[in-house]
């Protein structure tokens, strides 16, 4: 795993080569295996490989080529008001499998409408909602890398026009977090490198 994270490389330039639908659906499986707050999985992944569909998305980001060329972008779609929305099925999946106590059952409803109530009271709903897309998007990327394909996380696009390209515009519930393009890469791109860890990683407080 160690040399599949160290190998990945954002990747702008991709050769037509279509990804097997299947592939895609497995690896967006994959992405929403990532955690998140209450497991309420509060994010969603748009596939977006038409001609149209990546038109749209290029136009978004500034004519960036990533969206153009590669066969396949994928758009993370936060969603900061799915708290709202009938648990039974992320409840039931869990007691099944036993992986919560009748306890934490009985009393996840309250638990999250007090936390989302909260957030949203100090403007914190789209940011809280799009570190949970972030997340699955990070296992997108890695699994990806690992089945040997290419992406590259994009952050530079106008959002209204994003969510209009999918279909979403006028939702002030869903927020665009990132694209993904994916495919397979048309030119190799060198290891940066990366900061001495003395001075990115420290113990206890920040600095030391």
């Amino acid at each position: 795993m160690s040399r599949v994270i160290r190998a990945r490389r954002s990747i702008r330039h991709y050769r037509p080569d279509p990804v097997p639908l299947a592939l895609v659906h497995e690896l967006v499986d994959l992405a929403m295996e990532a955690p998140s707050s209450y497991n309420l999985q509060a994010r969603s992944v748009v596939i977006v490989s038409g001609e149209e569909g990546r038109r749209a998305l290029t136009e978004a980001t500034g004519g960036q080529p990533h969206p153009r060329e590669a066969p396949v972008t994928l758009v993370f779609v936060a969603e900061s008001g799915a708290w709202r929305e009938n648990l039974d099925e992320v409840r039931a999946t869990a007691s099944r499998l036993g992986a919560w106590t009748e306890e934490f059952d009985a009393g996840l409803p309250e638990s999250v409408r007090l936390f989302h109530e909260d957030l949203r009271d100090r403007g914190l709903a789209r940011e809280y909602a799009v570190k949970d897309a972030m997340i699955a998007a990070s296992f997108l990327m890695i699994a990806a890398e690992a089945a040997g394909l290419a992406t590259s996380p994009m952050n530079g696009w106008d959002e209204d026009l994003v969510k209009k390209a999918i279909g979403i515009e006028g939702r002030d519930d869903l927020h665009i977090a990132l694209l993904v393009p994916l495919g397979h890469p048309a030119e190799t791109r060198r290891h940066p490198g990366r900061r001495d860890p003395s001075l990115t990683r420290f113990g206890e407080t920040y600095g030391r």
